[in-house]
């Protein structure tokens, strides 16, 4: 595939965006899509920063970030969310790996889950109200936390073995392998949209700094969860992954830009 084509799959893959692709897709071009995730994830919250913008116009700053909380998961179609609660779901629930795993996979959401899951919204809506004393601040950091979560979460596969027990997984397919080229031009990605805030967010060298050790710490912790829980990663857990690090970033946000 070309690379304008692996953007294009990368779009489709976490994404309800509808683009068309042409010819067959195989594992190898999943793989290599991966290294456009965060470019997704620059472009959905560049996309989530201007609605919130215009949205802010006309309507108290609240309800507008509700409403663009709502419009993320309508463009990703809860892709993200929908792992989280099923990591949670399968951790809390089961006892065994596969026990897990089978928890994981059903389409029903459990108490731990569905608890998890309000915790996570009602995070998203304070730290995002909590910003919006700036509002450059608060737009940059929208972008900034959709970016480097994909990112960091995408940054496991490679670091941790795929849980094969989980070959018919729900969620299928799910990215195995990242090439040293992709994973340049994923970090290179990562880079290039916290550089911004040099320009837009009065960001110093330490902010920089201090962001990479938030985020490398944040995907330490969901590394050593996933690998006590199940022994490697799914799908979910990358999905729960860029969740958590999405989180982290704004918490930062808050914590240093205001």
């Amino acid at each position: 595939m070309s690379q304008l084509m692996l953007l294009k799959l990368a779009v489709i893959f976490l994404t309800r965006i509808p683009i068309k692709l042409n010819g067959d897709v195989n594992e190898d071009d999943i793989n290599l899509s991966s290294r456009y995730f965060a470019a997704v994830g620059f472009c959905i919250g560049l996309c989530l920063a201007s609605a919130l913008w215009l949205l802010s116009l006309c309507l108290p700053m609240g309800v507008a970030i509700l409403f663009t909380i709502g419009l993320g998961l309508i463009i990703t179609g809860a892709f993200h969310e929908d792992g989280f609660a099923d990591v949670w779901d399968g951790f809390g629930g089961g006892w065994s790996q596969q026990q897990k795993l089978d928890i994981m996979k059903d389409s029903r959401i459990g108490t731990y889950g569905g608890t998890a899951l309000i915790i996570l919204m009602l995070s998203k809506y304070q730290l995002l109200l909590a910003l919006s004393v700036d509002m450059s601040v608060l737009l940059f950091s929208i972008v900034l936390a959709h970016a480097l979560s994909r990112m960091a979460a995408t940054s496991i596969i490679g670091k941790l073995p795929y849980v094969q027990l989980d070959a018919q997984s729900k969620v299928k397919p799910v990215a195995k392998s990242l090439t040293p080229t992709s994973r340049v031009v994923l970090y290179a990605t990562g880079f290039a949209v916290a550089s911004m805030g040099f320009y837009l967010a009065d960001f110093s060298i330490w902010h920089l700094i201090g962001l990479g050790v938030c985020l490398w710490l944040t995907r330490w912790v969901c590394q050593q969860w996933f690998s006590h829980q199940l022994g490697g990663y799914t799908g979910d857990c990358l999905g729960a992954a860029q969740q958590i690090c999405e989180i982290a970033i704004l918490t930062f946000c808050v914590v240093s830009l205001l």
